[in-house]
């Protein structure tokens, strides 16, 4: 459902709206253009290297604060070829230079260091990559921009942007079994499509959304851009409090949240009662067909993927090692899992996660982005299907044109490796 309100110069202000009037030390209101402060800025592996070469040709070699100035070595590691190996190299050197924190190979994806070690609720995050609006699950408003915007933010520690309206999503109902947080924002990204909250502040309330995990909120926010969002928000609780306790930061807690006469360009509600297992076909991620009209159409698949900075943490791996266990993958089928971290890593091993995915016949890779960009650990053949945990799956996304990516939760993903087909989690739970 959608409920249009119409705004007024007096009502009360969105997160997005407080956030970045904090940082640009205003009053502002959807739509208006302002220099904010940033509070941590980072780039990775695959757009990096633009941002050092626009520092060096304006002659700004320099980090406006080395701590929260993060490069990520994560898109390509270890590095499959030696292009790529040089664009670790220019990136490792301006970690020399400036003291900017190098987060090198095997340390994990972007987003997911991101959450565990810098985003707190009220920050404004800016990152040369267009997931970085997972951060948003803390309540801080981070965005995805330019290699160029990214790189001033580097050097000045602040952006200009357009302050965005809101579209928030009241989400209420008890998942059934074999239903997550995956198969919610992939049915929102269904419902609303690909456009439908193009540079909008995607905000997520309501019991649904306060009985979910971090880990779940992560998942939902990370997957804003896949609806055009410029970023996903979820307002701080005890929930947050407790995640960033155990990560370390409990100073940085904050409550944060929007007004309740702020003004909504856009109201929607959501149930989850009734929802299914959800999948993503190709070449759209609003392409979706629950698990029952998917399973129908008996499709075969090559390789399936466990990972990513959508679905790569720890809460996931559980929900799929406890599908394969006892289980074996089909022979025509290659099963791939990457822990998104190396802090996911070691409490996979603890947890003993990984050797029931060796078991069932999983090949285990390091922490990182692997497949999900089509540069190594798992590029397609000519023809094939994977289904993964990612947040994308437009044509050519994983290195081949011609292959079929098709997206699911790590449940899906399981049962789909035991399978060799498409198959529902719920039968395995």
């Amino acid at each position: 459902m959608c409920n249009w309100r119409k705004g007024g110069e007096n009502l009360g202000k969105t997160m997005a709206e407080k956030i970045i009037g904090e940082h640009a030390g205003k009053d502002v209101k959807a739509g208006d253009i302002v220099v904010a402060k940033v509070d941590v800025a980072m780039v990775q592996d695959g757009t990096g290297p633009l941002s050092v070469q626009v520092l060096e040709d304006m002659g700004l070699v320099q980090v406006f604060d080395k701590k929260n100035t993060v490069l990520f070595l994560d898109h390509a590691t270890p590095s499959p070829r030696k292009e790529l190996s040089n664009a670790h190299k220019i990136l490792r050197e301006f970690s020399e230079k400036t003291g900017a924190y190098l987060s090198d190979v095997g340390e994990g994806v972007c987003h997911q260091r991101l959450v565990e070690s810098w985003a707190s609720p009220g920050q404004l995050i800016v990152g040369a990559d267009s997931h970085t609006c997972t951060s948003g699950a803390l309540g801080a408003f981070a965005t995805g921009m330019g290699s160029t915007d990214v790189a001033i933010a580097f050097a000045l520690g602040k952006v200009w942007l357009r302050v965005p309206e809101t579209h928030r999503f009241y989400i209420e109902g008890k998942f059934p079994k074999g239903v997550y947080s995956k198969d919610l924002i992939l049915h929102i990204i269904g419902t609303i499509g690909a456009d439908g909250a193009t540079y909008k502040s995607m905000e997520f309330y309501g019991p649904t959304i306060d009985k979910m995990s971090m880990e779940s909120r992560f998942t939902i926010t990370n997957m804003a851009i896949e609806a055009g969002g410029k970023t996903g928000m979820i307002a701080p609780d005890a929930t947050t409090k407790k995640y960033l306790e155990e990560m370390g930061r409990g100073e940085k807690y904050r409550e944060i949240k929007s007004d309740d006469d702020a003004w909504f360009e856009k109201e929607y509600e959501f149930n989850v009662d009734e929802l299914e297992p959800t999948v993503s076909f190709p070449h759209t991620v609003d392409n979706t067909r629950t698990i029952s009209e998917a399973k129908k159409m008996n499709i075969r698949i090559d390789q399936v993927y466990i990972g990513t900075c959508t679905n790569g943490r720890i809460e996931d791996l559980r929900v799929a090692a406890k599908i394969l266990d006892g289980n074996k993958v089909n022979k025509k089928t290659r099963l791939i899992v990457i822990p998104a971290s190396r802090r996911v890593y070691i409490q996979a091993l603890k947890e003993g996660l990984l050797e029931k995915f060796v078991e069932a016949g999983a090949a285990i890779e390091s922490p990182g982005c692997g497949p999900c960009v089509g540069i190594h650990k798992g590029v397609l053949a000519d023809g094939e299907r994977v289904l993964s945990t990612q947040n994308r799956n437009f044509k050519g996304r994983m290195g081949n044109p011609n292959a079929e990516i098709y997206l699911g939760s790590p449940a899906t993903a399981a049962a789909t490796a035991i399978e060799g087909k498409i198959a529902d989690p719920r039968e395995y739970l």
